[in-house]
């Protein structure tokens, strides 16, 4: 086991990641949507790819698990989604003369990001859950999340303010610098972590398909992935259209809109703050905060379809989401690590649900925006996704207020930093 400085500094691969996944949501879709005047299942369609391409998940966490070593693997991952990243953004500048180069540039970029994320992102939370203690884990989640928020937040704000005036060749300038920072804290968060660890468990099954049998044999684990499913499935699905609501409902610019996102995400960290906080005074639980998240966050996605205030509406959704992160991620890193020698292809198996889920509803948000748009008001048609997603928000509320609280997923009290 490693200290809270030791873990804090590998959190930075998280920062790294939320940095460089907050892009292709949020700015690139944006892009696509409002500026090149295409259609919202196109960047609906890329992310979907994008997860889809993570079910390779459980490959990735395997393979750490059996060849001991997670840090070539998170390296690895990092380097190719600096530069998927950076193809997709000279994508967009090639768009406007060659769109069909754009379009096969887009597809090989978004392939390479699922798989630099999966096999990074992967590898650092089983990492992330190998070093700390039974009770840390707890803690080493939120911190890990706020990295990842915080990461996402420096990013979006950064890469606005820096866009002004926008352009597609200063955005490929931008893109550049923001992959380069990544890489370098990525390598600065994993020097040395694993020599500390010492010899490395032997794994629990030596080939995938038995890793993976036995996964799903636990019920506990079986319920879990369940959950993960149902629950980001919600929170993904306004994912890709928030900006572009923003822009065709609201007429904000994409520096503006970039920076509304930015702030969402500065809600959602204050929510993980707040639950951390709440937590040290022995207040709350893992499926208290993941229920209280869920509802929350409904409740700013109703606001929003209702055109009540946009930053109002927009702080309660991330605040909603920082709450149900701490409860969720929580439990995730207590249930992967249950069984030494597993930890990784645990992870590989709840980060498949999550990616199932994400990119279905990144396709259905955009695909039923398009077909409403055709026939409603852009407002009416907007709403009527957010609706949706509040009303699964709250039948994820609803599992997680049986699942979780049944589940050895769930330690008694949240510890940020012990």
């Amino acid at each position: 086991m490693v200290g809270w400085p030791t873990i804090a500094r590998l959190c930075l691969v998280n920062m790294a990641i939320g940095g460089l996944a907050a892009l292709p949501v949020n700015l690139f879709n944006r892009l696509m949507t409002v500026e090149l005047s295409l259609p919202a299942l196109l960047p609906g369609l890329l992310v979907a790819l994008h997860y889809g391409v993570q079910l390779t998940r459980p490959v990735w966490g395997h393979r750490s698990d059996a060849r001991g070593g997670r840090t070539p693997l998170i390296l690895g991952g990092i380097v190719v989604t600096g530069l998927s990243i950076v193809i997709a953004a000279y994508a967009i500048l090639v768009a406007s003369t060659a769109p069909g180069m754009a379009l096969l540039l887009w597809i090989g970029a978004y392939a390479a990001l699922g798989l630099g994320i999966g096999a990074a992102g992967t590898s650092f939370l089983a990492l992330l859950a190998t070093v700390t203690s039974g009770r840390g884990k707890g803690g080493a989640a939120t911190t890990a999340w706020l990295f990842l928020i915080a990461g996402a937040i420096i990013a979006s704000i950064g890469t606005g303010i820096a866009l002004e005036p926008y352009s597609p060749e200063r955005l490929v300038a931008v893109v550049a610098v923001v992959a380069a920072i990544a890489v370098l804290l990525c390598i600065i968060a994993t020097v040395g972590v694993e020599r500390k660890l010492g010899h490395a468990p032997a794994p629990e099954h030596t080939a995938l398909g038995p890793a993976l049998r036995a996964t799903w044999a636990d019920p506990a684990a079986r319920r879990f992935t369940g959950f993960v499913f149902l629950s980001i499935f919600a929170f993904y699905l306004s994912e890709l259209i928030f900006e572009p609501f923003a822009g065709h409902v609201h007429g904000l610019s994409p520096e503006e809109s970039t920076k509304l996102s930015g702030g969402k995400d500065g809600a959602a960290l204050l929510g993980m703050i707040l639950a951390g906080i709440l937590s040290s005074l022995r207040i709350g639980t893992l499926r208290m905060w993941a229920v209280a998240g869920c509802l929350i966050s409904a409740a700013g996605l109703l606001a929003l379809g209702a055109q009540m205030s946009l930053i109002a509406s927009s702080v309660t959704l991330g605040l909603g989401n920082g709450l149900f992160v701490v409860g969720a991620v929580g439990s995730m890193m207590v249930l992967s690590s249950e069984r030494e020698g597993s930890t990784g292809v645990r992870m590989g198996v709840f980060g498949a649900a999550q990616a199932i889920a994400a990119g279905l509803a990144g396709l259905i948000a955009t695909g039923m925006l398009d077909l409403i748009r055709m026939i409603l008001p852009d407002a009416t048609a907007y709403a009527t996704v957010f609706t949706l997603e509040a009303a699964l928000f709250c039948a994820a509320a609803f599992v997680a207020l049986r699942i979780l609280g049944q589940s050895p997923a769930s330690p008694p009290i949240l510890q940020p930093g012990e």
